[in-house]
């Protein structure tokens, strides 16, 4: 028999995003992204599409460069918060306990094979709209802002990695998420890898950082309703000169309605119509795309842009040949 799986995470929380241009991307992601400010400290601010239950999805850090400083998932209840904690301990991965952050408790801090940082919480602060911000519909976080793009929530990240197959490893052993898409070359390396904790088709994924570099950031992705959303977002980011990478399309993997854009700070930033396909089988079987299934294209033959596998951040020197 297998082992019995681990359930002890509950779903992705929140995202530190580092900007070298922070006065430029606050006015990003508030007025053209319409996210809310919950907070302020130090050098950050914490933001929040107006459905995300929790106090924020997003912590924006002023820096010298650009990247994720951390991605924090939130576990099932205290006590796996501490199964996990103590799995980790002595893995060679673990950092270990800090009292938290602004809206959340007690946190245990590790890392991938790769170096990204991972902070694991269950203590967390609801969002209470203020009485400006309250919504008619009770059953929703606050009301809608009517303001740009108007993202409803944190949907996935993709990081960069120079070992697929460790990673993987990694989230199945010690966090159990399970894979539920792969790239996977023509020499058996595997080249990219889609995970989920939830129902969701994958809360994360990581693609092969063609540079070789460890512990890189490619995109952070927020969900809008309907791929009619994601087309008026494509104005709306025109609208502001905000740089449009590619999209409106639809990835083959996975399936998800995409445009991609460039935050000021040079972070990659994803709208789409996320969560359309749920993982409901306990045992699904990961599907696997091939190199030359890959090399199609989108879902709809659009060729993949070469930037999509080269621009990371934060940025590095161009690769010796």
């Amino acid at each position: 028999m297998s082992p019995e799986p681990i359930l002890d995470i509950a779903h992705l929380g929140h995202l530190e995003m580092l900007t070298p241009k922070f006065d430029e991307s606050a006015r990003f992601f508030i007025d053209v992204m319409g996210m809310t400010q919950s907070g302020a400290q130090g050098d950050s601010i914490y933001l929040r599409g107006w459905d995300d239950y929790e106090r924020y999805s997003l912590k924006l850090t002023a820096s010298k460069t650009s990247g994720m400083a951390h991605v924090a998932f939130r576990t099932r209840s205290p006590q796996a918060l501490e199964r996990r904690a103590a799995a980790l301990k002595g893995s060679g991965f673990d950092i270990g306990w800090t009292d938290g952050d602004l809206g959340h408790g007690k946190t245990f801090v590790c890392q991938d094979p790769d170096g990204h940082r991972i902070e694991l919480y269950y203590e967390t602060e609801w969002y209470e709209a203020p009485p400006d911000q309250k919504p008619a519909l009770k059953n929703q976080a606050q009301k809608f802002p009517a303001r740009g793009v108007n993202v409803r929530r944190l949907d996935h990240f993709n990081g960069l990695a120079a070992d697929i197959e460790a990673n993987r490893k990694f989230f199945e052993t010690y966090l159990g998420f399970r894979l539920t898409e792969q790239i996977v070359m023509n020499d058996g390396t595997e080249a990219g890898m889609w995970m989920t904790a939830t129902n969701k088709s994958y809360d994360f994924a990581y693609t092969r950082d063609h540079t070789g570099s460890r512990g890189r950031f490619h995109h952070v992705t927020y969900a809008l309703d309907s791929r009619e959303e994601i087309l008026r977002a494509a104005d709306i980011f025109l609208e502001n000169g905000v740089y449009i990478e590619t999209g409106p399309h639809k990835h083959a993997v996975q399936q998800t309605f995409f445009l991609y854009v460039y935050e000021p700070g040079g972070n990659r930033v994803e709208v789409a119509n996320a969560g359309a396909r749920l993982i409901l089988a306990p045992d699904w079987k990961p599907i696997r795309w091939t190199e030359e299934e890959r090399k199609k294209g989108q879902a709809w033959g659009l060729k993949t842009i070469e930037s999509f596998h080269t621009h990371g951040t934060p940025p590095v020197a161009a690769p010796a040949h």
